[in-house]
């Protein structure tokens, strides 16, 4: 590559990033409600999939997902996560990092605070800040994607059943009912006892850009209290003329509702949050 040309070449590997990391967000944006790689697979499971029980059908396990969803919707007041971005190459090489903390008030109200950030300029400016961005503004309703789980977006095909760690899911094929970039194609772990999203695997049902060839996402969701929210993204993205790079969010540390009432447990001890916010 020549030197000249090495500049254009990471502006469009950064702008296909924040593509790919915008249609990950927006996939999976509507599950958040419910309250480093160094192959070229994102993390698989290794629990086989089972027969599925009698009596289980697609329509109720939609309707049951809807309306557990709303239960816990309405139930979470506030959150607050710490948050860590890394854009990494197939060999383990961070290109870009960014630290902070992400604040959730109840009905609409996101906001993050940068804690640390390394790396590239570039792809944090175009990739992680916008990603960002997005998910404050769709959390306020500024930017308007339906691209919820639901049987207005999707036609599920269940598959049987799988063990996700502690939990026994439904798995299933999730189609989506139109080519949008909003939406995904793939599968789906639904807890078979109170219905909430607990793993999302898929690609956009629609192609992101010219430059992005293939982008493959893993969501994977942890249980806090009652409430489930996201614990890990992993996005797979292979770059026109680039190559492979690997967009990963992880989420820890949560503390939940502790705004709605002095006697909410928080997830993590006293002295963790207070070194944390002290940075």
């Amino acid at each position: 590559m020549r030197r000249n040309d090495r500049p254009r070449s990471h502006t469009k590997l950064a702008l296909s990033l924040g593509a790919a990391a915008m249609f990950a967000l927006a996939a999976t944006f509507a599950a958040e409600a419910e309250a480093q790689t160094g192959g070229e697979s994102l993390s698989n499971l290794e629990e086989r999939v089972e027969p599925l029980r009698p009596g289980v059908t697609e329509s109720q396990v939609l309707a049951e997902l809807a309306a557990h969803n709303e239960e816990r919707k309405a139930a979470l007041h506030d959150y607050a996560v710490l948050r860590t971005y890394q854009v990494v190459d197939l060999k383990g090489k961070v290109h870009a990092e960014k630290l902070g903390r992400m604040e959730f008030l109840s009905p609409d109200k996101k906001t993050f605070t940068v804690t640390s950030e390394s790396g590239s300029g570039l792809v944090r400016n175009m990739a992680l800040n916008p990603l960002i961005k997005s998910e404050i503004e769709a959390a306020a309703g500024k930017e308007h994607h339906d691209s919820a789980i639901s049987a207005d977006n999707y036609s599920l095909n269940l598959l049987g059943e799988q063990q996700v760690g502690p939990y026994r899911c439904f798995v299933a094929e999730a189609r989506p009912k139109r080519q949008d970039k909003y939406l995904f194609e793939g599968k789906l772990w639904i807890d078979a006892d109170d219905y909430p999203v607990v793993r999302i695997e898929g690609h956009p049902a629609k192609k992101l850009s010219f430059w992005i060839q293939r982008a493959d996402f893993v969501r994977q969701y942890q249980k806090i209290d009652k409430f489930w929210l996201p614990q890990k993204d992993q996005t797979l993205v292979q770059v026109r003329l680039y190559g492979k790079k690997v967009l990963t969010i992880e989420h820890q540390d949560y503390v939940v509702n502790a705004g709605q009432s002095k006697d909410a447990r928080a997830i993590v001890p006293e002295a963790a949050i207070a070194l944390t916010s002290s940075r």
